[in-house]
């Protein structure tokens, strides 16, 4: 892929992922050694060969291409900032020394990070990936602060802290796998499989509860009365209810059922049935 069509990370103020996507860019087109350690100036009056005055200016050639990447990164602003261009070393160190941040300012950030890190829990409306995406995103960012963050840490963290309903999962898991060589990758893979387990036997313990309900309905309405809409029903299976919400589907009456429905049945008066009736 040619120069023109890389994509050069562009600075947004976040010092440590640009640095780090930025010095990744620069190792891979085998141009670090231009930073680290940079162009070595040759002492003053020491005469040098014609094989190295060849080599110093093909590295100031391709110190000028590391510049152009640079500048391709940082905006008006932060260019006017960088006092020393001359090397495309002085523009990284200027940045850097800039940017990423004295040691209080680190430490401080590092505490609070810490802080949000113990008190991380899952909640029980939360699935596995999105637990996951917060925990690593505090762990990362302790990384970046100089934390040291090793995938057991975070596994054993993510194990302690997983919602009520994982625990049996949490206790398989410990006793078939050795945690301390478990991958962050291997855990969640693990509990994703769990966690759609759950998912379908609670859509079919849905499904079964709503057909044992229309079941019920049916049956009970099937060559009676139906339940007005002015009125609550039931619960299933109680022997026991006051029939009057119970409406008539013949004379549309309260207070009996249609067999109970005299009128209904070519007699003169009606039989309702009393209201206090159990």
């Amino acid at each position: 892929m040619g120069d023109e069509k890389m994509k050069i990370p562009v600075f947004d103020g976040h010092y440590e992922h640009w640095s780090e996507m930025m010095e990744n860019l620069l190792r891979a087109k085998q141009l670090w050694n231009l930073i680290e350690p940079g162009i070595i100036e040759p002492a003053v009056g020491i005469a040098q060969s014609d094989a190295q005055k060849k080599k110093l200016e093909e590295l100031r050639t391709r110190d000028m291409q590391v510049k152009h990447y640079l500048y391709q990164a940082i905006d008006r602003v932060t260019f006017e900032h960088i006092l020393n261009r001359r090397t495309s070393k002085a523009v990284w160190d200027s940045m850097k020394k800039r940017f990423a941040g004295n040691a209080r300012v680190k430490k401080s950030m590092l505490q609070k990070l810490i802080r949000d890190f113990e008190i991380l829990e899952m909640k029980t409306s939360e699935t596995i990936p999105e637990y996951f995406g917060r925990v690593l995103t505090v762990s990362n960012q302790m990384r970046s602060n100089g934390e040291l963050m090793p995938d057991v840490k975070i596994v054993e963290k993510i194990l302690r802290t997983l919602s009520e309903k994982y625990m049996y999962v949490v206790v398989s898991i410990e006793e078939s796998n050795n945690i301390d060589e478990m991958t962050i990758d291997e855990l969640q893979s693990s509990l994703v499989v769990h966690e759609q387990k759950f998912k379908k036997v609670d859509k079919e313990d849905e499904q079964a509860l709503k057909i044992e309900y229309n079941d019920g309905s049916e049956s009970r309405g099937r060559g009676r009365g139906r339940y007005s809409p002015r009125g609550r029903g039931r619960g299933r299976g109680r022997s026991s209810f006051n029939k009057e919400t119970i409406e008539c589907y013949k004379c549309h009456k309260l207070g009996h059922f249609v067999y109970e429905c005299l009128g209904c049945n070519g007699s003169k008066e009606a039989n309702f049935a009393g209201f206090d009736e159990r």
